[in-house]
């Protein structure tokens, strides 16, 4: 097909979803539209999981919003990858990937473990990820929280040259998923040495650390672009994604945007210059599109200089306004820490540190004036990353326990990530039948959800919509003025797809 007949096939459906979206109601009344049949289709499955995961794993969810880069390979990547590097796995209880050489005794050689000693590979998935860690197995973790966290440590050697190879695994697992945007929280390992050699800086002054800082922020920004352009290409080799390739579909075809994050769990001068260099990047590189912070919210570093990290991420916005914030907040419970530490911390987020959007978002009930908090996050449109099997394996926190329906009673708006999907042994799927079989959902909702991913992303551009299912004036027909603003927005072109692939999806759905 020719490029000029694929761009009046798009306006053709741009003018068909336009007109669907203005005249929905008068269509309705004369027959089911293919969104009202898929939706019926919906109700006739739910409560077959079988049915309903192959309704869903076809639904096209746009966009994954918390994913972290070293969560989402599964054990059996990490360690594919350790056997081609010539690493070892300890030969314990609960082995780790480690560097060479292999002694075939207290270090057995990765490469080809799984046909040498199915025994200790299996022990290996095991200690990389969630696998078994509550069935009773042995050696399993007292806790998923405990277990979940330990796992980086385990693979982080074949983490830490590899990625490309990350990157490419993320856009597989999201094309397989029907996901087309994903934000990856990543640091390149430049970003990184910048905090090692900086941390020493700090003296409790912002604006003495900062001035300390800034000379060394180029080199940094030309190093960790350099990493990511090397990333890049490996991933894209790896995929045949290369310049100049045949245009395709799958992994090729999925857009990602970068985190750059700070490590809570640190000393205060890390915690500042990583949080410095993290603004620069994103003000530097336009692949990264957000600051993130991780590390166990309970940890006790984390616990004691919540409020001084917040006011740091206060202090580095006002000089990157234009830097958008999505912090993990309030990945907490009752019994994890003490009563104290669980009604302050998304409020801060939002209110100190500027959050446009919450990671977890767990203990919002027991959040001092939680009323309050959520009609602030409801009218300023801060979103919630609702991470429903990660939440039940590091918290225990599921079904009417998770704030799930809270958030959404409230009319703040919640998207569906995954995020460390390979550690959690999930994919995105499940997480929509998680919302549908324990919180309620229906199609629409998911749909919603799913739009809403696109339209809370730190993707550049003006939206498609002007308002809930009206979009933006220049698109409210087909023609050179739509076809204009969407070749200016990425968001919007993303957001454009996705709308797409739902009448696609929809009209299979709806066939008999």
């Amino acid at each position: 097909m020719t490029t000029a007949k694929m761009r009046l096939r798009d306006l053709m459906i741009l003018a068909g979803v336009a007109s669907l979206l203005a005249c929905g109601s008068a269509l309705a009344a004369s027959a089911p539209t293919p969104e009202a049949r898929t939706a019926a289709r919906f109700d006739a499955v739910v409560h077959d999981r079988a049915q309903l995961r192959l309704f869903l794993k076809a639904m096209p969810k746009g966009g994954d919003l918390h994913n972290h880069l070293w969560g989402v390979p599964y054990a059996e990547d990490f360690l594919a990858w350790a056997g081609e590097a010539g690493q070892c796995v300890t030969a314990a209880q609960k082995p780790a990937i480690v560097g060479g050489p292999c002694d075939g005794v207290g270090k057995v050689a990765a490469k080809d473990l799984g046909s040498r000693d199915l025994a200790l590979y299996n022990r290996a998935i095991d200690a990389l990820s969630v696998r078994n860690y509550a069935t009773g197995a042995e050696g399993a973790a007292a806790s998923g929280h405990d277990q979940f966290f330990a796992t980086f440590g385990r693979f982080a050697a074949s983490a830490v040259g590899n990625m490309g190879p990350m990157i490419a695994v993320t856009r597989e697992y999201a094309a397989g998923d029907h996901v087309s945007y994903v934000e990856s929280s990543s640091n390149p390992n430049a970003m990184r040495a910048f905090a090692v050699a900086g941390q020493g800086v700090w003296d409790g002054e912002f604006e003495h650390s900062l001035a300390r800082l800034t000379p060394g922020l180029p080199a940094m920004v030309v190093d960790t672009r350099r990493e990511m352009d090397a990333a890049l290409a490996e991933a894209d080799r790896r995929q045949g994604c290369e310049p100049g390739a045949a245009a395709k579909a799958g992994p090729c075809q999925v857009v990602l945007g970068f985190q750059s994050f700070v490590e809570r769990a640190q000393p205060p001068g890390f915690v500042f210059a990583q949080m410095l260099a993290a603004f620069a990047l994103v003000e530097g590189d336009p692949r990264f599109v957000g600051v993130n912070i991780v590390n166990p919210e309970d940890d006790p570093t984390s616990l004691a200089d919540y409020s001084l990290h917040m006011r740091m991420f206060q202090f580095l916005a006002a000089r990157y306004p234009k830097v958008k914030l999505a912090l993990h907040a309030g990945e907490l419970t009752l019994g994890l820490t003490s009563p104290r530490d669980l009604t302050f911390h998304i409020r801060e987020a939002v209110e100190v540190a500027g959050a446009k959007r919450i990671g977890h978002g767990v203990d919002i009930a027991y959040e001092d004036n939680a009323p309050a908090l959520l009609a602030r996050m409801a009218r300023d449109h801060v979103a919630v990353e609702i991470n429903l099997t990660s939440n039940d394996v590091i918290l225990g926190v599921k079904g009417a326990d998770h704030p799930l329906t809270l958030y959404r009673k409230a009319g703040v708006p919640v998207v569906l990530s995954t995020d460390d999907e390979g550690v959690s042994r999930i994919d995105m799927t499940q997480e929509y039948l998680r919302a549908a079989t324990e919180h309620g959902l229906r199609y629409a909702d998911l749909k919603a959800a799913a739009r809403d991913s696109l339209e809370y992303a730190f993707l550049p551009g003006d939206s498609l919509w002007a308002s809930k299912g009206a979009p933006t004036p220049a698109c409210a027909k087909a023609g050179p003025a739509c076809e204009a603003f969407l070749a200016q927005s990425p968001k919007a072109a993303l957001q454009w797809r996705l709308e797409r692939d739902f009448d696609a999806f929809e009209r299979s759905m709806a066939r008999p």
